[in-house]
Formats: structure tokens, C-alpha cells, sequence
């Protein structure tokens, strides 16, 4: 039996022994390629470098997504500001081709009103009108209405243009508004020294006659005082007047006719609104002196009746003084009083 063991182990041994030889063997390992490593650490850099170019790359994009997204922030604010400013000047515009329309029509209706102005100017009752309008404008403007009439008839049954009452004075101040301009408007048409010649002479008789008439119709003495006013509705022709014909001047003068333009009437109005005030102050000088004495006579009883207060206040003062020392009195008894000591022989003070 135990041979047969032996023999099995044997067998079992030399068996192992075939399988082990029969088992193909792996193939001896080659030995390693430098160059096989250079390119693959090549790979690691390159793929390394290449992430971080997908890297660079993304921030790029981020980067360049948000200076689009700024630049487009700025461009919509700018068209913002540009439309609102595009507006805002297109309204200027509007309102300044507003204005030009007005000041068009303003100019039409000028050039209207010079057109109707010289149909005036070129018929003689309109220029009278004219002349008289401006002139009752003036004086209605700077008077109260009791102080002037229009049309006003005289006792002669001439008829002035107006009449102004100066305060203080009964007779009235007369002023004529019918002045001749025909022959100032062939002197300024004038295209030869001929025609010049015969407007200057023409100028001077009708402006002559003019004066004569005032002097003779409206100087009424003791109803109208000296001078009467002859008034121009033009200041270019009064300087053309002055200038060019001192002799007519100086005849109106000597007429007791005075000679005015537009603002020498104005400050002649002024003078009489200055009169008109000199004599409402003259008028009522006697009551304001009347009325300074009264206030003076109410000064005079006010003073008595505060010297009378003042008597009675020093009097009252002396009373109250009075009171005083007596209540002083009264209490410097009742303290001595309080201060009593009562004994059984009887009252004793502590003083």
C-alpha cells in the first residue's frame, strides 16, 4: 500500500511537470524607445497647451460678449440722447419757423398798414383825421377829461381842435391839428430845382396862411391865452421846418402861434399835469394849514393831558411809597409780637 502511494505521487508529480512544459510562454518584453516617450510627453504638452488655448479662448469670448453688450448699452444710450437732442432742436425749430411766421405775417400786415398809411397820408381829410387822432391820443393820455374838449366851439363860433384848461387861468389853451402837408410832399417828390423851387414856395405860403388862420379864428382875448399850439403829426417834417424855414418860425412866434412835433406836445402835456398839481396844492393849501393848526391844538391838550397822567402817577408813586412804610411798619410789629415769651410773672420779650 504504501508503494502504491509512492507511485501515485510519482505519477502526479511527473504529470505537473508535462502541464508545466506544455503551457505556452509570453513572449520576452522589448526594451523601451526613448523617442517613444519624447513624443508622448509632446502629446501632454501640446494637449496641454491646447486647453489653454480653449482657456484664452473662452475668456475671449466672454471678454468680447461684454464689451458688445456695453458697446451696445452705449450705442442705445446714445441714440437715446441723440433722438431726445434731434428732438428738442426740431422743436426750435418748429417754435423759430413759428416766430418767422408771425414776424411774415407781421410784415404783410405792415406793409398793409404803410399802404393805408399812405392812402392817409395822400387824401387831405384822412391826413387831417390822422393828425387829429394822434393828437387827441396824446392829450387823453397825459389829462383827466375835465380838463380838455374836442371841437370845442368858441365865442367867435370857430371851432378848435382842442381846448385844454390850465388850473388857475380862465382862459384856454387852444391847439390846431389841420397843419398843411401837400406842399412838404411835392418838396420831398421834387426831381428838378424847378420843382424843388415851386414846393419850397408853395411850403412857405401854405404854412404862412396857416399861421394867419390860428392867429385871426382862435386868439380871442380873455377867453384864449397866447400862444396858440399848431401841431405837427410828423417829427421829420417839424425838423425839416426848424432846419429850412426859420422864417416861418419866426413869424409864428411873433403870431403867438407855437409850433410843435409829437414829443414836444407830450412834454408840454407834462408841464400841465405839474401845473395841474401846483394848483390842486394852492387850492388846498388853507385846509392843510387848517388842519396843521388843529393838530397842533391836539398836541397842545395831549401834552396837558400827560402832564396831568404824570401828576397823578407821581401821586399814586408817593401812596404806594407810603403803603409801604406803613405795611414795613405793621410787620416789625408782628414780629416783635411773635417773639414774645410768656412766662408765669408774666410777658417777657427775648430782645
Amino acid at each position: 500500500m504504501e508503494l502504491g502511494l509512492i507511485v501515485l505521487a510519482v505519477a502526479v508529480v511527473a504529470a505537473a511537470a508535462i502541464f508545466a512544459f506544455a503551457r505556452p510562454r509570453p513572449a520576452p518584453a522589448l526594451p523601451a524607445d526613448p523617442r517613444l516617450d519624447t513624443v508622448i510627453s509632446g502629446q501632454g504638452a501640446i494637449a496641454g497647451q491646447f486647453q489653454a488655448t480653449l482657456e484664452a479662448q473662452a475668456q475671449l469670448s466672454r471678454t468680447l460678449a461684454e464689451r458688445i453688450e456695453a458697446l451696445d448699452q452705449r450705442l442705445g444710450e446714445n441714440l437715446k440722447d441723440s433722438a431726445t437732442k434731434t428732438g428738442e432742436t426740431l422743436g426750435g425749430i418748429h417754435a423759430r419757423l413759428t416766430v418767422i411766421d408771425e414776424a411774415q405775417k407781421n410784415i404783410s400786415d405792415l406793409s398793409g398798414q404803410v399802404v393805408s398809411l399812405q392812402h392817409v397820408l395822400s387824401n387831405k381829410q384822412a391826413r387831417g383825421l390822422f393828425a387829429q387822432t394822434q393828437m387827441e391820443n396824446i392829450v387823453r393820455d397825459g389829462l383827466p377829461a375835465s380838463l380838455y374838449d374836442f371841437q370845442f366851439t368858441l365865442s367867435n363860433r370857430n371851432r378848435p381842435d382842442c381846448v385844454i384848461r390850465i388850473p388857475g387861468n380862465k382862459a384856454l389853451l387852444v391847439i390846431d391839428a389841420k397843419f398843411p402837408l401837400e406842399a412838404f410832399t411835392l418838396l420831398r417828390n421834387a426831381a428838378s430845382d424847378e420843382e424843388k423851387k415851386i414846393a419850397i414856395a408853395r411850403v412857405k405860403n401854405d404854412v404862412s396862411k396857416h399861421v394867419s388862420d390860428i392867429s385871426e379864428k382862435y386868439l380871442i382875448p380873455g377867453e384864449v391865452q397866447t400862444p396858440a399850439i399848431m401841431f405837427i403829426p410828423s417829427e421829420a417834417i417839424y425838423a425839416d421846418l426848424h432846419a429850412d424855414f426859420e422864417d416861418l418860425i419866426i413869424k409864428a412866434h411873433r403870431s403867438n402861434v407855437m409850433v410843435v412835433s409829437p414829443n414836444i406836445l407830450m412834454l408840454a402835456i407834462s408841464t400841465i399835469q405839474t401845473l395841474m398839481k401846483d394848483a390842486r396844492m394852492r387850492e388846498q393849501a388853507d385846509l392843510i394849514k387848517k388842519e396843521v393848526g388843529n393838530m397842533l391844538n391836539d398836541v397842545r391838550l395831549l401834552g396837558d393831558r400827560v402832564s396831568k397822567l404824570q401828576a397823578h402817577f407821581n401821586q399814586a408813586d408817593a401812596d404806594l411809597k407810603n403803603i409801604l412804610i406803613s405795611t414795613d411798619k405793621i410787620v416789625g410789629r408782628a414780629e416783635r409780637i411773635e417773639k414774645v415769651e410768656l412766662t408765669p410773672d408774666g410777658p417777657k420779650t427775648l430782645i
